[in-house]
């Protein structure tokens, strides 16, 4: 059972990490996006969004470039970039879709109703974006992301979640350096 969890544990670890540190800096922007967009209610509903979503979008695509996809490449500043205002304007069009639903069942008119549509909006748009950051703009770099059994349980070792032995060939001494030790 405990290989299995490890096991488990080893396939998902990075997205599990990223996806964490994603939310993170997602709940940031959610904050400026809700604050900036109830702020701006009274110039309009999609002019208030829009707004939103840029300053939203200049926040989060730091911390994701410097602290959720930092161990990712990148084809270069500029085309990411590109690429992240592209995708982000795919999530306004979603916060638009949220708002217009919300117009088509005639409660537009109602700030809960489009708090409630910028909920859904964000909840959605935020499965769009982090599937699309990973797919097209920070791309797993070839052999970084990929871990081998034998390494894993020197990670886990390290953190005290098993124990750390020490594996000897039969009728050898044990080594004498920390860095001989290995997980049996």
């Amino acid at each position: 059972m405990n290989s299995i969890i490890r096991g488990l544990y080893a396939r998902f670890r990075q997205l599990i990490h990223e996806g964490l540190k994603f939310l993170v800096i997602g709940s940031v922007g959610a904050m400026v996006t809700f604050g900036s967009a109830n702020a701006l209610h009274p110039i309009g509903k999609y002019k208030a969004i829009t707004i939103a979503t840029i300053l939203a979008t200049a926040v989060t695509y730091l911390g994701n470039r410097y602290w959720t996809f930092r161990h990712r490449q990148g084809k270069g500043t500029t085309r990411d970039s590109t690429m992240f205002f592209v995708l982000n304007g795919i999530g306004l069009l979603i916060y638009y879709g949220c708002i217009g639903l919300i117009d088509i069942a005639g409660l537009g008119h109602s700030v809960a109703w489009y708090n409630v549509a910028l909920v859904l909006g964000t909840g959605l748009g935020t499965l769009f974006r982090f599937w699309s950051y990973r797919k097209w703009i920070w791309l797993a770099r070839p052999g970084h992301l990929t871990r081998s059994h034998e390494e894993i349980p020197d990670d886990l070792a390290a953190v005290g979640a098993i124990p750390l032995t020490r594996t000897t060939p039969a009728g050898s001494a044990p080594p004498e350096h920390p860095e001989e030790l290995r997980e049996t």
